[in-house]
C-alpha cells in the first residue's frame, strides 16, 4: 500500500507544473521568426531600454530589415490558466500552479501599428486556437487609437476565452507602452 502511495505521489508531482522560467530570448523558433522578419540569416536587433523595463515581462527591440526599414518588435509572455485552475480556489491552497503561458512576438512598423502577431511557444494545455494565423491577423493595423474588445472587434474563441482575453489585453498594453517609449526617445 505504501509503495502504491509513493508511485501515485511521483506521478502526481510529475503532472503539476512549476512556475515557468523567464522568456528564452535565444529560443530557436524565436530566432527563426526574427530572421524571417529581418530578411536575413543574421538580423541586427537591439533591445530598447526604458525606465519601466523591470516591470515588463518581455522586451522591446528595434530591428532593421534588408531594406533598412526600422521595425519594432515586442517579445513577451502571456499567462493563461490551467484548465479549471483560475476558477478553482482549492488548487492554490494545495500548492498546484494554476497558470500556464505562451510566448509571442508583435511586429510594429515605424508608425507603431501592428504588422504581425506570432505565437511561437505555446505551453498551455487548452486554447491553442489563438495560435491560428487567421485569428491573429485581426490585430494587424492596430495602433492604440481605439480599444480592443473581445466579442466586438476581436473574435472570441470558445474554449480559449482566457488566452484570447490575455493576449488582447497584452497587445493593447504593449502598443500603448511602445508609443510612450518612442515618444520619450524623440
Amino acid at each position: 500500500m505504501f509503495k502504491l502511495f509513493i508511485i501515485a505521489s511521483c506521478f502526481w508531482l510529475a503532472s503539476i507544473s512549476f512556475p515557468p522560467k523567464g522568456i528564452d530570448f535565444e529560443d530557436k523558433t524565436l530566432k527563426k521568426e526574427i530572421q524571417k522578419i529581418g530578411g536575413t540569416e543574421s538580423p541586427e536587433w537591439e533591445e530598447i531600454s526604458f525606465p519601466e523595463a523591470n516591470s515588463v515581462q518581455g522586451k522591446f527591440f528595434i530591428l532593421a530589415d534588408l531594406n533598412k526599414m526600422k521595425k519594432y518588435i515586442y517579445v513577451g509572455r502571456v499567462n493563461s490558466c490551467r484548465a479549471g485552475g483560475c476558477s478553482n480556489p482549492a488548487l492554490p491552497s494545495i500548492g498546484i500552479e494554476t497558470s500556464e503561458y505562451f510566448d509571442y512576438l508583435v511586429v510594429f512598423d515605424t508608425n507603431l501599428s501592428v504588422q504581425q502577431v506570432k505565437i511561437y511557444n505555446y505551453q498551455a494545455t487548452h486554447g491553442q486556437e489563438v495560435t491560428n494565423k487567421g485569428w491573429l491577423k485581426q490585430f494587424q493595423g492596430y495602433n492604440g487609437s481605439r480599444s480592443l474588445t473581445v466579442g466586438k472587434n476581436i473574435d472570441a474563441i470558445s474554449g480559449a476565452t482566457v488566452s484570447v482575453l490575455a493576449i488582447t489585453n497584452d497587445i493593447q498594453e504593449k502598443t500603448q507602452l511602445l508609443k510612450k517609449i518612442v515618444g520619450e526617445k524623440n
